[in-house]
């Protein structure tokens, strides 16, 4: 099978030179800065212990772009999305599956409108990584799973080779016969983590550990849980019991890349992390005036940015 991983950041690049340690045909369709920095010194991995493995690998660009992929794997953050998936459009055949693993739900539904059910998967994404200062992937936890499955009941490519694709022993790989319902369970958590984190510009136990913390983060989850149910996916006990165990901590430093980004003056995903879910909750009655209040902090630091 042959891939199209498309980004060579935290995500995309940790998964993809997992790949093509295990012997996958990939290729990565980056910028053409970041595809002369792989060309010539490959897709540094530094792991925990601080050693660092350059990964050989195959970059492309736009430009050159072909048929021929029978699976891309789209791995960027939500504010490049617009631009990649104009990119991608060439190299996306009447038999090619499209895999992104992005945060929130817009995405899905655009990728549906340009390509159709039977060409788009869902999937969700959970990696401990963030891109080094030298171009490097820096592991910063063990984590590392990909879950992934179909939108469409006949999809062009099947579940089973796509997972036959990816499940090669180097992370945790899990085909999964509802990956709206995982992506919305994933939802709410990063939204409500990276509310909390950026609202109160702190880790997730520090938050909790102030007076009023706690139910501060219980409020926020819960605005965003019922903006899930609202919309046919209500949580499952298992994962409503897993978000209590981990937003409910005193002593994690749990942040989100949303935070990361935003403490470091970067662009951040508030729109499609937040902001889509205030909207939509607004639109389905729901009320979420705490996630309302994330999203026009972010969306005035965005204004500042800019």
């Amino acid at each position: 099978m042959r891939i199209l991983v498309v980004g060579a950041g935290a995500v995309g690049g940790y998964f993809g030179a997992r790949l093509v340690q295990a012997g996958r045909d990939v290729d990565f369709l980056v910028r053409p800065a970041r595809a002369d920095l792989l060309r010539g010194q490959g897709l540094r991995v530094r792991d925990l212990d601080g050693t660092v493995e350059a990964v050989p690998v195959t970059a492309v660009t736009a430009d050159t772009l072909a048929p021929g992929y029978d699976l891309v794997v789209l791995a960027v953050k939500s504010y490049g999305f617009d631009a990649a998936l104009k990119d991608i459009t060439p190299a996306v055949g009447p038999g090619t599956a499209v895999l992104p693993f992005l945060n929130g739900m817009r995405h899905l539904d655009a990728l549906v409108d340009r390509f159709g059910a039977d060409r788009v998967y869902g999937g969700v994404a959970m990696v401990q990584t963030r891109l080094g200062e030298e171009g490097e992937i820096v592991e910063v936890g063990r984590m590392a799973q990909l879950i992934y499955g179909p939108v469409s009941d006949s999809p062009v490519v099947p579940l089973t080779e796509v997972h036959a694709a990816l499940d090669t022993g180097t992370f945790s790989a899990t085909a999964t016969g509802d990956a709206v319902r995982e992506l919305w369970d994933k939802w709410v958590f990063l939204a409500t983590m990276g509310a909390c984190n950026c609202l109160m510009r702190a880790p997730i136990g520090r938050i909790n550990s102030a007076v009023g913390g706690r139910e501060f983060s219980r409020a926020v989850f819960e605005e965003a849980a019922a903006v899930s149910a609202a919309s046919g996916h209500p949580l499952r006990p298992e994962v409503r019991e897993r978000a209590d165990r981990m937003l409910g901590s005193t002593t994690s430093e749990t942040t989100t890349s949303m935070y990361w980004d935003l403490t470091r003056g970067n662009p951040v995903e508030a729109d499609h992390i937040i902001g889509d879910l205030v909207a939509r909750g607004r639109s389905l009655g729901v009320a979420t005036p705490l996630l309302a209040l994330a999203d026009l902090h972010l969306r005035v630091y965005e204004a500042e940015r800019a």
